[in-house]
């Protein structure tokens, strides 16, 4: 994909040009270092590592990490909230948490050198996606126990750029602050910058005329089609900036402007893996499955083998000499079941954008009449529904149902909504509400 704005020439780090086997014995040395850490200084390490009948030492090639277990959310949860930290409570500097809505937080810790290499690696990020020292920084992602503000806060400073710390919300202001500051690029969520494009409008500004040249997208999935109609409507280049708290945070694997083809993982500080999510067996490269990382060089919580649930394949490097992951196509615990078939918001997300008349702002209705579930999608229409009139609007429904079912291989119902008219959210967008009664959805989730 082309961007919309040239590129500038940028100095890389050494180990962005490193070949393959340079990268790799980096890789080696930190991953021997990472799992002895863990396995010396956090029992539960120790003893699932002992469980397994490995030892750090049994580490002579990157391909035998796979006989190492797997740590997953709940291993954080059960060790709530330092039982999975390294170093001792005094020599962490900060601690985030997730927001703990179907458990307990799951808490992270870093020390300062966790600190500096997080803001290393969002550096790199906003300078692959054509940030340069100098340039003004909007981030609407939240600041708190979420990663995202802070973290893309840290990286932006360290790249020398000026940040403006906006935080989320106050949708009007923002769009105020963007027109009177003029920064060059946004780092916020997808979803709410659909927000601010239509608060734009609603002020009688264009959004493509603002200042914005890059948006640096992240913390939910979202489609190339959504990629697309940002672009058009905002008039900038729109890139995808992956990351989670368990492992660092925003950062993990951004993508490059010049190629925008699928974020590169910086893998010389967190080593990806693609395994089968039902088997837990590694797949080769290229290949769908379950995304894992283990993490080269933390020290206040490392991670060894922890499985994201974000569905993914490695690609080969292109801009960079690290590899790629694809697009997020869904989670493995966010997958919905439904009459035998696996679905995933993020397909219907790319149906419903082929249809002119039809927006990004959506909310999926997963109901059960009886002993059969059914699907409702309420999508809002580019204009109000009454103005497309009766058989438009017939067709509409019926062209969405169609692809859906062709594509997804379920019967839907559509509802359609006048414009602004479905709940926004200034963080993660919620795109699915599970009306099944619970014993329902989860005998078969």
């Amino acid at each position: 994909m082309v961007s919309r704005h040239a590129p500038r020439a940028a100095v890389l780090d050494p180990i962005e040009r490193a070949s393959r086997d340079e990268l790799q014995a980096v890789q080696l040395q930190r991953m021997r270092w990472s799992l002895r850490h863990a396995y010396d200084k956090v029992p539960h390490y120790r003893a699932s590592f002992d469980a397994a009948g490995v030892h750090p030492d049994d580490l002579k090639t990157l391909a035998d990490l796979a006989k190492f277990p797997f740590t997953t959310k709940k291993d954080l949860r059960d060790h709530y909230p330092f039982g999975l930290f390294a170093v001792p409570r005094d020599q962490v500097v900060r601690v985030h948490a997730s927001s703990g809505t179907t458990g307990k937080p799951t808490v992270v810790g870093y020390t300062a050198k966790d600190i500096s290499t997080w803001a290393d690696v969002v550096a790199r990020s906003i300078r692959a996606a054509g940030g340069a020292p100098g340039d003004m920084v909007h981030i609407a992602y939240g600041y708190g126990l979420f990663t995202g503000g802070l973290g893309a806060h840290y990286g932006a400073e360290r790249l020398g750029c000026t940040v403006v710390p906006m935080s989320g919300g106050q949708t009007e202001k923002q769009v105020q602050l963007i027109q009177d500051f003029k920064p060059d690029i946004i780092m916020v969520t997808p979803s709410y910058m659909l927000n601010l494009i239509e608060e734009f409008h609603r002020q009688g500004l264009d959004p493509a005329q603002s200042s914005l040249r890059t948006g640096i997208f992240g913390a939910e999935p979202w489609t190339n089609a959504m990629r697309e109609a940002i672009e058009a409507r905002a008039d900038i280049d729109a890139v995808d900036i992956y990351g989670l708290s368990e492992v660092m945070g925003p950062g993990v694997a951004s993508e490059c402007l010049e190629t925008k083809d699928g974020p590169v993982i910086w893998e010389d500080h967190f080593y990806p893996e693609i395994i089968n999510p039902v088997t837990g067996e590694v797949v080769a490269d290229g290949e769908d499955g379950e995304l894992v990382f283990t993490s080269l060089t933390k020290e206040a919580l490392p991670i060894i083998r922890y499985r994201t649930r974000d569905l993914t394949r490695l690609l080969p490097p292109t801009a960079r000499s690290m590899r790629r992951m694809g697009k997020i196509t869904g989670r493995s615990d966010d997958m919905l079941i439904i009459r035998g078939v696996n679905v995933f918001p993020t397909q219907i997300e790319e149906l419903l954008l082929k249809i002119p008349e039809l927006t990004p702002n959506y909310l999926i209705e997963v109901l059960r009449a009886g002993n059969l579930d059914s699907v409702l999608v309420n999508v809002e229409t580019a204009c109000p529904p009454a103005e497309l009139g009766i058989d438009k609007r017939a067709e509409v429904q019926a062209a969405l149902q169609h692809l859906v079912k062709t594509h997804v291989g379920i019967s839907i119902r559509v509802l359609l909504h006048a414009p602004d008219t479905l709940e926004r959210s200034i963080g993660k967008a919620k795109r699915v509400i599970d009306r099944r009664p619970k014993e329902a959805a989860a005998s078969v989730a």
